[in-house]
């Protein structure tokens, strides 16, 4: 086990904000929260929040939430001590661990950090082979591709010698052993032993968003190389998922997120020369083609909702841009670049609309269009890419003679279905339309074979502007929907939906008034701003002030926490103690409370709506400062939202008394009771008086 006090280290070094932009795209909203697209179910419309004073996430579509830990857990794949120990690694921080009762220590890091640590020593002994004499081919090969030596550095390419075990053997020379090299996808295991995986090739390294070195590309170079392949990739491992890694994508992110757009090129030689072309966006995949997953990698990172409820869809004009938001792919011209157009028609709708399409004359790709005819080639590339749906169905439709009524039949007949697949009612009907002026057939024809294929396809209609407003529908919002076969254990995101399914679908049991809402604001007010709290007038409260039960039980888990926090505990030390205390009947509704808007102005720091700005100066994020001081809108809401609660308590106590007193006969008890009421009624009065003062003042 890892000692707390290093626990709470970590915590309070890590940024939230920081850790959770490496991947999504977050936009300011209200209070000091931020939202963008979860990363953990599929969605359109953002419904992933994060708190980055109180160290606290939540995703209101698919229930998930927590704090930094919890997030790496959920993002990495990782268990609660390999999530420490994954931050600590980033953050410098060293660990100590309760003893085990052995003299030998425990190997330092987690099983992924020691594989990325054996990867980025991998990149190293690549790099350092590059320049020595064997490695000429590769130079030529790089150089024959008008890259310069510091145009490789740039771009991390290295060189795998030829041999048996080089990189093995450096590796183990470096405390590496052969588990954490095979682990890695570096070595494989063979019948005289572990050998190098790569060899005799070039190498480029494939990275994560903030740098880390998941894998490697590799490109042949000689003839009598054992592995036909002409391009190899690190297998799937821990680390490295080929459907969930875009090369280039540390180096493109910022660029990305910026412009809101992305250029998907097919190797790492195209990357390259875009990226040297001045096309900082473009990435590529890495030995599979672009599929689902890559699109909600891109999707987080460009997804624009700057209208709020509304659903932007297709390509937007961007702020100090030329070109619109846009995905442009850089398919090649030729039968197989249309097929893989043709499999791009299985993505999102919404993502397709802003999709494009660029092809070179005579079918080069980036890298040999930067050669023959330089970098604003290139760039004039992705200047005249066509929208992807043009892009198919003018392909489709150029291969008949328009001349001759056989041909527009069958032009009509082989577009239909691809029209048919465009699931926007509205797209696909102006797409009908498009393509019947092109081939020269009537409307309502072309309609009638589309509507025909759509049937056949089971294609469903979809409104891409419909609202997706949060709670509508069985599952609220874009909510991960159970498929049949899906095990709901292994997907706990499937498993947040099933189970809010049931609550969100019955009947017998709605909120919808002013007590609820008063105690839920109560609660959020005091998870998110505690040092708003009035201490004396807090202290009154008792577990009978609250009469929904989940806020009479949140009631109880603050006593449990301590009560109200110190003015000296940090913000997130505050939200782990609250959520321990609170367990797992209550930590959701504990996020849900952290991340929930107030109905009040400016910021976490009351200066303002603006945003977070992770300080890498400062040790540690924000959840590591003390709790903040509230401002004095937020002392006045917390002060009416109190009164009202004690309010209420008076008001029930008084009416409990006076049914006691109905039921006494005339005497003492009676006077006594009688006495008891005045009182209360008194202290009512006055609470309510001073509400009034409070609110002139």
């Amino acid at each position: 086990m890892i000692l707390k006090e290093d626990v709470e280290k970590v915590r309070a070094a890590a940024d939230l904000y920081d850790i959770v932009s490496a991947t999504v795209t977050l936009r300011p909203s209200g209070t000091g929260t931020y939202v963008g697209l979860c990363p953990f179910h599929d969605e359109k419309t953002g419904s992933f929040n994060v708190r980055p004073s109180l160290g606290v996430w939540h995703c209101f579509g698919c229930g998930l939430g927590g704090d930094v830990f919890k997030y790496v857990e959920q993002a990495e794949n990782l268990d609660f001590r390999q999530a420490v120990e994954l931050l600590a690694d980033k953050y410098h921080i060293e660990l100590h661990y309760e003893s085990s009762g052995s003299d030998k220590p425990e190997h330092a890091g987690s099983k992924r950090t020691r594989l990325l640590e054996a990867n980025e020593e991998a990149q190293r002994f690549f790099v350092a082979q590059i320049m020595s004499k064997e490695a000429l081919p590769a130079r030529k090969l790089l150089g024959g591709r008008n890259f310069s030596q510091a145009d490789c550095e740039r771009f991390g390419c290295g060189y795998a010698p030829q041999g048996w075990d080089n990189l093995v053997r450096h590796l183990a020379s470096k405390g590496f052993t052969q588990k954490e090299m095979l682990d890695a996808g570096i070595a494989r295991q063979g019948q005289r032993g572990v050998y190098d995986y790569f060899r005799g090739r070039v190498t480029w390294p494939i990275r994560d968003s903030t740098g880390r070195t998941l894998g490697f590309g590799a490109r042949k170079l000689y003839e009598d190389d054992q592995i036909a392949a002409k391009y190899i990739n690190t297998p799937d491992t821990q680390l490295y998922r080929k459907t969930q890694v875009l090369y280039g994508i540390d180096l493109a992110k910022s660029a990305i997120v910026k412009k809101r757009q992305v250029v998907i090129v097919e190797g790492y030689t195209d990357v390259m020369a875009m990226h040297l072309a001045g096309i900082d966006t473009a990435v590529a995949t890495c030995g599979t083609a672009f599929g689902a997953e890559h699109a909600k990698i891109v999707r987080r990172l460009i997804a624009d909702d700057s209208l709020g409820a509304v659903q932007l869809v297709g390509p937007l004009k961007t702020k100090d841009q030329p070109l619109s938001s846009r995905i442009v792919f850089t398919f090649d011209g030729d039968e197989a670049g249309q097929k893989a157009a043709l499999h791009a028609f299985g993505l999102d709708s919404a993502f397709l609309s802003q999709t494009f399409v660029a092809v070179a004359d005579d079918n080069l790709d980036p890298c040999d269009l930067r050669i023959e005819r330089g970098n604003e080639a290139v760039r004039s590339l992705i200047v005249h890419a066509k929208p992807l749906y043009d892009f198919v169905i003018d392909a489709a439709i150029a291969r008949f003679d328009l001349n001759y009524t056989t041909g527009q039949v069958g032009a009509m007949k082989a577009v239909a279905p691809l029209v048919a697949q465009i699931r926007d009612v509205s797209l696909w009907d102006a797409y009908a339309r498009k393509a019947a002026g092109r081939i020269g057939v009537d409307l309502e024809v072309m309609r009638r074979e589309v509507r025909s294929a759509r049937g056949r396809l089971h294609v469903r209609d979809e409104d891409a502007y419909a609202s997706r407003r949060r709670g509508a529908g069985p599952i609220a919002g874009d909510s991960p929907r159970p498929e049949p076969g899906d095990n709901p254990y292994a997907n706990p995101a499937v498993r947040k939906a099933l189970e809010r399914r049931g609550a969100s679908e019955q009947t017998y049991y709605t909120i919808d008034d002013a007590v609820f809402i008063a105690e839920q604001q109560f609660m959020a007010t005091l998870i998110q701003v505690p040092r708003a709290i009035d201490r004396t007038m807090f202290a009154q409260l008792t577990i009978d002030h609250f009469m929904s039960p989940v806020f009479r039980t949140m009631f109880q888990a603050v006593a449990a926490a301590g009560g109200l926090p110190s003015p000296d505990t940090p913000q997130g030390l505050w939200m782990h103690n609250l959520t321990k205390a609170g367990g797992p009947m209550l930590e959701q509704v504990i996020n849900e409370l952290a991340v929930m808007p107030l109905p009040l102005p400016g910021d976490d720091t009351g200066n303002g709506a603006q945003p977070y700005v992770a300080q890498p100066n400062m040790p540690g994020g924000a959840a590591a400062v003390q709790l903040r001081a509230a401002t004095k809108e937020e002392q006045r809401y917390a002060f009416e939202l109190l009164a009202k609660l004690l309010d209420l308590g008076y008001m029930r106590q008084i009416g409990l008394a006076r049914r006691r007193m109905v039921q006494l006969p005339d005497g003492a008890d009676k006077i006594a009771l009688l006495g008891q009421i005045t009182r209360m009624e008194t202290a009512r009065k006055d609470l309510q008086a001073q509400v009034f003062g409070n609110a002139v003042g």
